[in-house]
């Protein structure tokens, strides 16, 4: 007799068991309150490259301001992203602002049910219209996310790494194998919620529910899956952020709508390259974005920030000039002068925006005609 059993071949078993811990165990998370698809929809877009905790914080803040389809299709792009601040991966943003568009014009803000039209929503790929399909309109479809491929690697003890195709496709068919026909809302969120809480990248195989079903568990292995690729390498960047101050005002740059921190402000400024004094380096940077040629007042203390794999040490420095020059941007870039209060209302990146925060008192001192930092 096995002294495993099978999640398949057992499969009411396992998903009994499953199941009553869910229902047990479960976090009260605030779109779990009514399943409503416009808030299933903005938690799970939230949730990508995000911890529960920041984004169910950032949740409840977005809710205040957008509290629904149309509002949100109403609001402006920087206003959105003025909410989004400091959640990263602006591209996500800016996508629902574009989904929003599309919602109101399209559907007239009610979100659609369809599977294939969630999925043509800008933004929503395939796990995520998979999630609102099955949370929002119980279809039967598998959420395959990085905690159920860990259940499932475990469950059946694969021993391929996920980079590869075979391994990734064969983990997909197995998450839509268990998937219990009719209860896919329960199902999926059970399973995503047992690798969040149980079956970590530490699991604790002691206090899984389903620990009789899963081969790596009974074999050992169960630390090593699912079997892991090699981490990307740590990139490490010295950046400068010209403050370029005039009658009471600081130079920003838009950036243009694609790239990293599209459609977000920031000081003219780029990366220093090694060997070359950060000083010089801002200087060069802010002619490069620019055209203006102004000399360094003062250098503020160092920001450092991270970003996926990315190691940033930000450095400020005050330029002060007279008599507010006309920068020369690049095409798709836009600019303003803004005061202190400005500042405070416009999207930025978290490092620029703490170059701000920690040194207001010193750019208030430097700016006495501008207001109070919001």
């Amino acid at each position: 007799m096995p002294r495993v059993m099978s999640p398949l071949k057992d499969a009411d078993a396992f998903h009994e068991a499953l199941e009553n811990w869910f229902l047990r165990a479960r976090r009260p998370l605030p779109w779990r309150e009514d399943y409503e698809p416009y808030h299933v929809w903005i938690s799970e877009i939230m949730l990508q490259q995000t911890q529960m905790e920041r984004g169910v914080s950032y949740y409840r803040k977005w809710m205040e301001k957008f509290p629904d389809i149309a509002t949100l299709a109403a609001a402006s792009e920087e206003a959105v992203l003025r909410a989004w601040e400091g959640l990263g991966y602006y591209s996500r943003a800016r996508a629902v602002v574009r989904a929003a568009a599309i919602l109101k014009e399209r559907f007239h803000c009610r979100f659609p049910s369809d599977p294939e039209a969630i999925r043509s929503l800008p933004g929503v790929g395939p796990y995520t219209a998979a999630a609102i399909a099955s949370i929002a309109f119980s279809h039967d479809i598998a959420c395959v996310d990085a905690n159920v491929e860990r259940i499932v690697t475990r469950l059946f003890d694969i021993d391929e790494p996920l980079s590869g195709k075979t391994a990734r496709r064969r983990v997909a068919e197995l998450a839509g194998e268990l998937l219990p026909p009719g209860r896919a809302r329960t199902h999926n969120q059970a399973m995503m919620e047992l690798g969040a809480l149980v079956c970590g990248k530490a699991p604790r195989c002691g206090g899984c529910p389903v620990r009789g079903f899963c081969l790596a568990a009974e074999r050992g292995t169960a630390r090593e899956r699912p079997v892991k690729k090699a981490p990307p390498e740590t990139i490490r960047l010295t950046m400068t952020a010209g403050l370029i101050l005039s009658s009471g005002r600081c130079l920003v740059l838009r950036r243009p709508p694609k790239g990293r921190w599209g459609g977000l402000w920031d000081f003219p400024g780029g990366v220093a390259e090694d060997g070359v004094p950060t000083g010089e380096a801002c200087v060069a940077s802010v002619r490069e974005r620019t055209g203006l040629d102004t000399a360094v007042t003062a250098a503020l203390p160092a920001i450092n920030h991270t970003f996926t794999n990315h190691r940033v040490c930000l450095q400020g420095f005050l330029k002060k000039t007279e008599t507010p020059p006309v920068p020369l941007t690049e095409e798709g870039t836009s600019w303003q002068w803004a005061d202190l209060e400005g500042l405070g209302a416009l999207a930025m990146p978290s490092a620029c925006r703490r170059l701000v925060e920690e040194n207001r008192l010193l750019l208030a001192s430097a700016m006495p005609d501008s207001a109070r930092l919001a």
